[in-house]
């Protein structure tokens, strides 16, 4: 190995690996539009849909991080095709963003990954697939922490992870919400039951 090789930093490495698979990401994401007619930001609206149920423009633009207005005019373009609609509350002002029943066919669609991209981490080995989202799991907290992403419901940020609590290395973590041991391969990057953590309690 050259000097120059060598010397090449882990961690730009990585960082360019993640932007590699980020372009293949929006290279499928636009071609689904051509398939499904739904711009990426659609897209993604009717997915959360689809895992969170009904929500409010708010709460949707905070999940993905653009502005409140971006995804009025995206959940209005929704509505007009008739796959989302929006239902009133107790609050007459306020409204819930809801799914169709053509919205959820659409949002089972939108909630697909591309085969190339499952594909390519089923030849991950147990070992690496664990490794892999393990560290993705960390780097996602650090950016959610330097207030980069919004926050997200995962296992390392939840106050009910217990990390390496057990001696079994397959299974050295539990949940205090199912009282229950797992391991990195069962580490949820978006769990329903999630419940902040303290500075105190986090990973």
């Amino acid at each position: 190995m050259s000097a120059t090789a060598s010397a090449v930093d882990p961690a730009t490495s990585v960082a360019v690996g993640l932007a590699k698979i980020g372009l293949a990401l929006r290279h499928h994401a636009w071609e689904e539009r051509s398939r499904t007619g739904l711009t990426p930001t659609q897209a993604q609206i009717l997915a959360l849909l689809r895992a969170r149920g009904a929500s409010s423009v708010s709460a949707l633009a905070g999940s993905l991080a653009v502005s409140q207005p971006t995804v009025s005019d995206a959940v209005s373009a929704l509505e007009a095709k008739g796959l989302v609609t929006r239902e009133p509350t107790r609050d007459r002002r306020a409204r819930l963003v809801a799914p169709t029943s053509r919205g959820r066919e659409a949002a089972a669609a939108a909630s697909e990954w591309p085969d190339a991209l499952l594909e390519a981490v089923h030849a991950l080995d147990d070992a690496d697939q664990a490794a892999f989202l393990r560290g993705l799991s960390r780097m996602i907290l650090e950016l959610q922490r330097r207030g980069r992403i919004p926050v997200q419901r995962m296992c390392v940020s939840c106050r009910f992870f217990r990390p390496y609590v057990h001696d079994d290395p397959a299974q050295p973590h539990h949940c205090a919400f199912v009282d229950a041991p797992f391991g990195d391969r069962e580490l949820r990057l978006d769990c329903a039951d999630h419940e902040p953590a303290t500075s105190k309690e986090g990973a």
